[in-house]
């Protein structure tokens, strides 16, 4: 599966940031597409994930509230809305797919994806 995001950018802290990620086409709807970040020197760490079949949706607790996950089907393109971003929130962004069926238990780990785009940064100044 070959993904895209984009969208990222320089902002301040408290304005709001919309991050795409395009994937190719897929013959069956089970899967999910995440979004995990990497900040400078640090390990990637899980930020959302939603399910293509039915739109269920998972994010981890620093964002909560602030981020919200969606998918637009025709244009198999999901999409992270980033409100109220903080510098904390600063790293490189990235969406992954995996083939998977949802579950709570792999959702948010890195090795449960297959593939993964390239990334995109996200700067969030004081």
């Amino acid at each position: 599966v070959q993904l895209q995001a984009s969208g990222g950018g320089l902002v301040q802290a408290g304005d709001s940031l919309r991050l795409a990620c395009v994937h190719s086409r897929r013959i069956f709807n089970t899967y999910i597409i995440g979004w995990f970040r990497r900040p400078s020197g640090e390990g990637r760490e899980f930020v959302a994930a939603i399910s293509w079949s039915d739109g269920r949706t998972a994010y981890t607790h620093s964002v909560e509230g602030r981020f919200a996950v969606s998918r637009d089907i025709p244009k198999n393109t999901v999409y992270l809305q980033m409100n109220s971003l903080k510098p904390e929130d600063t790293a490189v962004y990235y969406c992954a797919y995996d083939h998977s069926a949802w579950s709570d238990e792999y959702i948010s780990q890195e090795s449960a994806y297959d593939s993964w785009g390239q990334g995109t940064l996200v700067t969030v100044s004081s």
